[in-house]
């Protein structure tokens, strides 16, 4: 269950943030006026699903479009993308 924030606080509009990683998720969410929680509150906090790793949003609760109050939570699922390693690059082709 979501917390929906202060009972003081206007509403705002649930953004859809399915499919986003992690990172950009957070921002989306700021930006609306609401913030992410991990639904497994035994699980890693979201913040640290920035490194290692590339991590995606799978779900989202309250669903987009829904109102809630400005600060409330919006939980959300994710999973590691494979082979989705931060830091990973491809190689430079050689110089010439």
């Amino acid at each position: 269950m979501s917390w929906m924030g202060p009972s003081t606080a206007d509403e705002v509009t649930v953004p859809d943030i399915v499919g986003l990683i992690v990172t950009d998720a957070r921002k989306v969410a700021w930006e609306a006026g609401v913030v992410i929680a991990a639904a497994d509150p035994d699980g890693p906090p979201v913040r640290a699903l920035t490194w290692p790793g590339v991590w995606v949003v799978t779900a989202q609760t309250p669903a987009p479009g829904s109102r809630m109050r400005r600060r409330g939570s919006l939980v959300i699922e994710f999973r590691k993308v494979p082979g989705g390693e931060a830091g990973d690059r491809e190689p430079r082709p050689p110089s010439p």
